[in-house]
């Protein structure tokens, strides 16, 4: 046996590309046991397939996991992150293995610090670290998962709830599906939710879920769902491919948003009230996680070096969504954002081919939808939809390629596409100057572009057009005006600002909380106005820069903005609460300190969490609790955070006392703890 083992792990690589030679997984059907105390899962599974050749071993993808019971085989076997199915496998039958395992997950299933809640984030090849599965995204199977919790829990899955029943006082959560998928598209979340349906046109299912302490933000988190839902059906040309489709808001999660088959997972960043959705809303996320029900679940990349055709498609299609909500204008000033950033990029010589299979996600998403909108304008609409619906309906449930896709707008448009595969889908540069003829379609683009050629002239020169300009009301010609007057003396500037701010366009007031730092006394009362615009954003920049410039003002300041909190960040609560502690005079220090300062705990939310070490790393408000809580967050599963917080930590450790005050409490720390300190004790 020792012998076989080393055989597995010295060709396990080799293998794992032949395996789809030898086999096709079919199915599989689980059942699922979370355990919260010990942070492991247990699962009893059985799987379908079926022999494309005779083998005497298959197996499937386990990171870490230990087999309880098995039968069936002559042995199943974990070696190299791997369970071996060893038999005589005849060619062309179909096989069930059925097998008992425990699964200690370090990464993609996170169980939350409080109460029951977890979620999986399986993008990429993470599946397996919780589900024996495949990391191949060529092999697809069915998956019929269910999951065993306690009883307050809600959860959702892939696919149908089919029922919910009881078992050893807790629930079974059965769910069922009809159509394959890869099996990093497989998820579960589960915590205390409520849920609403709403029925797209087709009469698709839509379920949104919330947690009740977010029941008031449930419709701005959630406008536009079935209008969304509604216009990617009629583009796409394609009926939405699966049984029911969930959106779920989860705790700390790692990205924006993910596209699970039929059940997206997304950012609580995204819960907001009617104020919020102003400044951060859900919008461009919702449209391209559903985008990739057909972009990537539906049909899916055969590797990554075609990759582009999930994200570049579900960027696209998001932004002819938000074209649809928004209009025009907005379609094209997010086209122009993404020319300027490859623009940039090209121009620093580190521009990528769309078929790289390790180009960054600015290729793969922006890049991508541009290569998409200039096809569009090459063939034309008609052209472009029809090569759309072929390829979804030709590749539906299997995977595609590039080539594939061409073939299918090859086959309706009797042009020549090379110049366009050569410039768009494999040069590394951006064509800016194709890009820069497309843009001039935009009326509005073009009159941007006027108003924008005008930054280094004299304020005196174009006054007239900075006068019209504003009366427009345009909000991204409004906010270049503002914006160009940052760099201009600020009285001559003035009349402009108070014109910016009469428009009574939120954004051309934001622009004007953005960038007038320096105010005018005689414009106090006109500036304080933007306290109560419709925006989170503006008033935290609003509030911050009047403490600044009137620190006779700032108890009166104070005593407006009390009890608002702002973004699920809670940005202008935290923020008002250093202001606290920072104005003479101002009562309930201690209250404030104590509050800023809980608001590190793992008991958070991250985006809480990150705000509050900035405020008090600023206040030097460090104690033994707070850098306690700050340890912890250098271990957090967010990588982005968890880096801020190992960067914050040792810049901590670089303030003589601190650094005392750790070392003369050592003790006080737990032995993880510690460990984490050794790298920044001096």
């Amino acid at each position: 046996m020792r012998i076989f083992i080393f055989f597995l792990l010295i060709s396990s690589l080799q293998l794992g590309a032949q395996q789809i030679e030898k086999v096709d997984f079919k199915s599989v059907d689980a059942l699922i046991e979370p355990n919260f105390h010990t942070k492991t899962l247990k699962g009893t599974v059985s799987y379908t397939f079926k022999t494309l050749q005779d083998t005497d071993s298959i197996f499937l993808d386990a990171h870490g996991m230990k087999l309880l019971s098995s039968g069936g085989l002559k042995k199943i076997q974990v070696a190299d992150n791997k369970i071996w199915f060893i038999d005589s496998f005849k060619e062309n039958r179909i096989y069930t293995v059925s097998f008992e395992y425990e699964a200690h997950p370090k990464q993609t299933f996170y169980f939350m610090t409080s109460g029951h809640e977890f979620w999986t984030q399986g993008q990429g090849k993470y599946t397996s670290h919780w589900l024996p599965s495949l990391d191949d995204t060529n092999d697809k199977m069915i998956f019929n998962l269910s999951y065993k919790v306690p009883e307050h829990l809600t959860i959702i899955g892939n696919g149908n709830l089919k029922n919910v029943q009881k078992e050893d006082g807790k629930n079974v959560w059965n769910f069922e599906m009809n159509k394959p998928m890869s099996s990093y598209l497989v998820a579960v979340a589960g915590g205390n939710y409520s849920k609403r349906i709403i029925k797209a046109s087709s009469g698709t299912a839509i379920e949104l879920y919330i947690k009740p302490k977010d029941e008031d933000k449930f419709d701005a988190t959630y406008k536009h769902s079935k209008e969304i839902f509604d216009f990617l059906e009629r583009e796409i040309g394609v009926p939405y491919p699966w049984q029911v489709y969930k959106q779920v808001p989860v705790r700390d999660f790692l990205y924006a948003g993910m596209e699970n088959t039929s059940a997206t997972f997304f950012a609580e960043a995204f819960i907001v009230d009617d104020i919020g959705f102003n400044d951060r809303n859900y919008i461009n996320v919702n449209a391209h996680e559903l985008a990739h029900q057909w972009f990537g679940n539906m049909v899916t990349a055969k590797s990554d070096e075609h990759h582009w055709l999930q994200e570049g498609f579900a960027t696209y299609y998001a932004l002819l969504a938000e074209k649809e909500i928004f209009g025009e204008d907005y379609f094209y000033w997010q086209l122009l954002q993404y020319a300027e950033q490859l623009q940039k990029i090209s121009e620093e010589g580190k521009g990528e081919s769309l078929l790289n299979p390790k180009a960054g996600s600015l290729t793969f998403y922006q890049k991508g939808a541009w290569a998409l909108h200039i096809l569009r304008e090459k063939i034309g609409d008609e052209f472009f939809r029809k090569a759309v619906k072929n390829y979804l309906e030709k590749y539906a449930f299997q995977v595609a390629s590039t080539s594939h896709f061409l073939h299918e707008v090859a086959l309706i448009y009797s042009g020549d596409l090379s110049e366009f595969e050569q410039n768009w889908l494999r040069q590394t540069a951006f064509k800016i100057d194709e890009a820069y003829q497309s843009l001039k379609r935009s009326d509005f683009l073009m009159n941007y572009f006027k108003i924008s050629e005008l930054a280094d002239r004299p304020l005196n020169s174009k006054a007239s057009k900075f006068q019209q300009a504003l009366k427009t009301r345009n909000d991204f010609i409004g906010q270049e005006v503002v914006h160009q007057l940052a760099n201009e003396n600020s009285a001559e500037a003035l009349p402009y600002f108070q014109m910016a701010l009469e428009s009574g366009n939120l954004y051309i007031r934001q622009a004007v909380a953005t960038v007038l730092e320096e105010i005018p006394g005689i414009f106090y009362h006109q500036y304080v106005t933007l306290l109560e615009d419709k925006s989170y954003l503006t008033r935290e920049m609003a509030l911050y820069h009047l403490w600044i410039n009137f620190p006779e003002k700032r108890l009166v300041l104070l005593d407006k903005m009390d009890n608002q909190e702002g973004f699920q960040n809670k940005n202008i609560r935290q923020l008002w609460l250093a202001l606290i502690i920072a104005t003479e005079g101002a009562k309930g220090k201690i209250e404030a300190i104590e509050e800023l300062r809980s608001y590190s705990s793992p008991d958070n939310s991250f985006e809480i969490r990150s705000k509050a070490f900035e405020f008090i790393h600023s206040l030097n408000l460090w104690d033994l609790a707070t850098i306690k809580n700050l340890i912890n967050a250098t271990r957090h599963p967010a990588w982005r955070f968890s880096g801020s917080s190992k960067e914050l930590l040792k810049r901590v450790m670089e303030i003589e006392n601190l650094n005392t005050l750790i070392r003369d409490r050592e003790n006080d720390f737990s032995e993880s703890e510690r460990e984490a300190l050794k790298n920044y004790l001096h």
